[in-house]
């Protein structure tokens, strides 16, 4: 199978290290995003399972086993062909006749997974998503002579265990590899300025310099008034390009938290976004009033724009969701509810590459972007503040109504 063709030259050069024998017990591939790391790093492992023991075991694991079928698994059957095979369902693969275990690292449990088993190899997809003891059990477990670890990762919290304990630690037998969003000669430099123009403060620094950094400060330090509009400017704009969808993100309120709806809508192409409407309480009189709010909210707003006909909730309240259902006339579904930095950093792009547009009379929503920051007491956890001194809720509405859209907003 000849490979090097299709490589840039920091992938060759990578793989040469391969070829060599230069790589030591633990390989992190770390950096910016497309930068091609993930992509070298499959074949790097691909290559080194297939030239190791057949009667051994290994472990290939990611955050979940979606984000490992999206991420690596599809790829590898692509690289590799009918070398590769897996089933998702029953957790296994097999890679050059070798047996891969697959398994997920979503939680400090995940390590109960990983006893009792004896491993020559392991694969590690977005490392700094894992618990560290999830990590620290899989090195345990690599007891085979010559066992290797390989990983992918983009930089995180300086303070990161992986960084703190691995990473900055000379005496592990450890090789880290480097990417830059430059060593992947083969994007478009159209797409790698949007890229940039896409990624603010913090998420530049980690996404596309393939820094270290701390999250500090304002979350969302690129909104502006140039965000905010009025009525009259977004009817001047839809004129010129036309909404084409829209939908209701919801957030229920509860132990002190508000009750929030906000109406969001995407223009031609997905080029814009735009925050139409909002629907904030805090005093959470009862259940049949949120539903009789929701109802009367969805009614207006769908008078207003025909193109709502779908809302997104909360989906830890299943018997409002189906109370909303009865209630409305457009699909009613549950919220994604993606991982917050990863809706984080979904608005960010919008607003830094000047997607993202606040009707002026959504003074919640305005507010609740404007003063949502870093929190300060858990920096390598990378958390929003939500001690109550800021609005959450319309947050966590908005981002319900956007985050099931990101391949039509960054499209390539």
């Amino acid at each position: 199978m000849k490979i090097d063709s299709g490589l840039s030259p920091k992938q060759k050069e990578v793989f040469g290290m391969l070829k060599k024998g230069k790589m030591q017990r633990i390989n992190i591939f770390e950096g910016s995003v497309r930068s091609g790391k993930t992509y070298i790093s499959m074949i790097i492992w691909g290559f080194w399972v297939a030239g190791s023991s057949k009667n051994k075991a290994y472990l290939m694991a990611g955050k979940t086993l979606r984000t490992l079928k999206r991420n690596v698994l599809d790829p590898m059957s692509e690289i590799f062909g009918s070398a590769f095979s897996y089933n998702i369902y029953k957790k296994e693969a097999d890679l050059f006749g070798r047996r891969v275990y697959l398994e997920s690292a979503a939680n400090a449990d995940s390590e109960n997974k990983l006893r009792g088993m004896t491993l020559m190899g392991a694969y590690c997809d977005e490392l700094t998503l894992f618990s560290e003891s999830f990590f620290t059990m899989l090195l345990s477990r690599l007891s085979e002579r010559g066992a290797k670890l390989f990983a992918t990762t983009n930089p995180d919290d300086p303070d990161h265990w992986l960084k703190r304990n691995y990473l900055d630690n000379k005496k592990a037998d450890l090789l880290s590899i480097k990417f830059k969003l430059e060593d992947n000669v083969f994007l478009p430099k159209e797409y790698i300025r949007q890229l940039q123009n896409e990624f603010h403060g913090v998420f530049y620094d980690r996404f596309i310099l393939g820094k270290w950094t701390k999250a500090e400060g304002r979350i969302y330090d690129g909104f502006s008034a140039k965000n905010i509009i009025g009525r009259k400017e977004l009817n001047e704009r839809l004129e010129k390009k036309k909404l084409i969808l829209s939908v209701v993100g919801v957030d229920y309120g509860g132990s002190g938290s508000a009750s929030a709806f906000a109406h969001v809508g995407f223009d031609e192409e997905f080029s814009n976004v735009y925050v139409l409407s909002e629907y904030y309480d805090k005093e959470n009189r009862s259940a049949e009033n949120l539903i009789s709010a929701f109802s009367e909210f969805v009614q207006r707003e769908k008078e207003r724009y025909p193109t709502l006909n779908i809302a997104y909730c909360d989906s830890a309240e299943q018997l409002l969701v189906k109370s909303f259902r009865r209630a409305v006339r457009i699909e009613v579904s549950n919220a994604k509810k993606r991982p917050i930095n990863t809706r984080i950093n979904m608005l960010n792009r919008l607003i830094a590459s000047g997607r993202f547009y606040v009707v002026s009379e959504c003074r919640r929503t305005i507010n609740a972007i404007e003063s949502a920051v870093w929190d300060e007491h858990y920096p390598a956890l990378n958390k929003r503040l939500d001690n109550g001194t800021s609005n959450i809720d319309s947050l966590d509405a908005l981002e319900y109504a956007i985050e099931r859209f990101e391949n039509q907003l960054f499209k390539f």
